[in-house]
C-alpha cells in the first residue's frame, strides 16, 4: 500500500497514524493511508507532538522547522506538512521506503 499525499509549492503534505509510548520513536510502515509512527514520549503537555515533529524532519532531512502539524494536534491520526524538500518524486521515494 502507499501513503496518501499531496505535494504543492515545495510542501508535501500527508497523514500519520501516532501511537505514543513505544519503546522507540521511529516509522512503522503504512496504516489505511497514513505513515505509522512509534512515538517513545507520552502525550502530556505537547511531548508527543514535538517529538512527531523531530522524527519526521529526521526522516526527510530537513529541519524541525520544516515540519508543522496541520491538524490532530490532540488525535492519533495528525496531518503534516513538511516544507524544504527539493522535488517531488525525492518526496515519494521517501515515502515509499517508510511505507514498506
Amino acid at each position: 500500500m502507499t501513503i496518501e499525499h499531496t505535494f504543492a509549492n515545495g510542501t508535501l503534505t500527508f497523514s500519520v497514524r501516532v501511537t505514543v509510548r513505544a519503546s522507540r520513536s521511529g516509522a512503522a510502515g503504512e496504516h489505511d493511508g497514513a505513515l505509522k509512527l512509534r512515538i517513545a514520549a507520552p502525550p502530556v503537555d505537547g511531548a508527543a507532538n514535538e517529538e512527531v515533529v523531530k522524527v519526521i524532519a529526521k526522516l526527510f532531512g530537513v529541519p524541525r522547522s520544516g515540519v508543522s502539524i496541520v491538524s490532530g494536534q490532540t488525535s492519533r491520526l495528525k496531518r503534516i506538512a513538511v516544507d524544504g524538500l527539493k522535488d517531488a518524486s525525492s518526496a515519494e521515494k521517501i515515502l515509499a521506503e517508510l511505507a514498506q
